[in-house]
């Protein structure tokens, strides 16, 4: 009952509110949650201290930065999760602040397609500035075994390099992406290598042109720590999972290397065990052994999940097919 209180009494001010419901859409940093709410750092933090002391948002720290995202433990993520179900959506003061977040995400957006169009014709290149991607791909080989796959889909596929190291264990392979220049390259190379069964499309990792239940395999490679929302790219991902299908993400254990953001605008500082697993499970995913490549400084992680019977059923019930 006090756990209660406290959250309803931290919950109650206007400000505290539309922090929330931000938070409940995107994982924000101080600044970014100050430009939207057009307040003071000092006044913005007090509000979220005390949101993060009632347990309604989870605080983590990435290099200089800190983020904030809607808790996910079990009784506070749920009060935290009906409060912002209950808030109108028709207010205008939410209208705006989430038009205002709708920026921040483009402007994301547009840094990071500005890089990677620099970036796309030399991008394997760039990879291996920071991994040895034989013994990534190596270990990735063995994660996921010699038997056949009669659909296979990689997403943020970039130059298309996980479809053309899959090519001729596959019966049907499809990669996504948003970035233009980078399809072009996969494309060329696909078509050089005369893989007629592996098609290429432009597609959002949020909300990917992809049916529901219908995959077997799916690749996540060195791409989540360009996302805004790693947990809804794991979400998106198990929906397309056929019973039995397998997920598997490959990127980066947390690490403190800040000047991936500028350099490279890398979203997030790697990931931990725990983050990724809870995201796979909240996925409806059954996570699976995770493998490391130890590095100095960045280590590279194999997370792998199962999507399970039941938990397809729940994720495809009334979901209409996407085109």
């Amino acid at each position: 009952m006090e756990a209660l209180l406290a959250g309803l009494r931290a919950a109650g001010e206007p400000t505290r509110l539309r922090l929330l419901a931000l938070c409940a859409h995107a994982e924000l940093s101080v600044t970014e949650l100050t430009q939207i709410l057009g307040q003071s750092q000092p006044r913005v933090s007090r509000h979220l201290k005390l949101l993060v002391e009632a347990g309604l948002l989870s605080r983590f720290r990435e290099g200089s930065l800190v983020f904030y995202r809607l808790a996910d433990k079990e009784r506070a993520g749920h009060l935290a999760r009906t409060l912002v179900d209950l808030l109108p959506a028709d207010d205008a003061e939410l209208s705006r602040d989430l038009a205002r977040l709708e920026k921040t995400r483009d402007k994301r957006a547009a840094i990071a397609d500005n890089y990677f169009k620099e970036n796309a014709a030399h991008w394997n290149k760039v990879r291996t500035l920071h991994v040895a991607e034989a013994a990534v791909e190596a270990m990735l080989l063995d994660a996921i075994g010699t038997e056949r796959i009669a659909s296979f889909l990689d997403i943020g596929t970039g130059t298309g390099r996980m479809l053309e190291l899959f090519a001729e264990q596959i019966d049907r392979g499809v990669g996504i992406d948003t970035s233009a220049e980078m399809l072009a390259i996969a494309r060329m190379q696909l078509q050089k290598d005369q893989h007629k069964h592996i098609q290429i499309r432009k597609g959002d990792m949020y909300n990917m042109p992809i049916d529901d239940a219908s995959i077997d395999v799916a690749t996540v490679h060195l791409v989540l720590h360009y996302s805004m929302e790693p947990s809804a790219v794991v979400l998106e991902a198990a929906r397309t999972l056929r019973v039995d299908g397998r997920l598997i993400i490959v990127d980066f254990a947390a690490h403190q290397e800040e000047q991936l953001r500028e350099e490279h605008q890398h979203q997030r500082l790697g990931f931990t065990d725990k983050e990724v697993e809870l995201s796979m499970r909240q996925a409806g995913l059954e996570p699976g052994p995770t493998l490391a490549l130890v590095g100095d400084p960045l280590t590279v992680k194999l997370w792998q999940a199962t999507r399970l019977a039941a938990s397809v059923e729940q994720a495809t019930s009334g979901h209409q097919p996407r085109q």
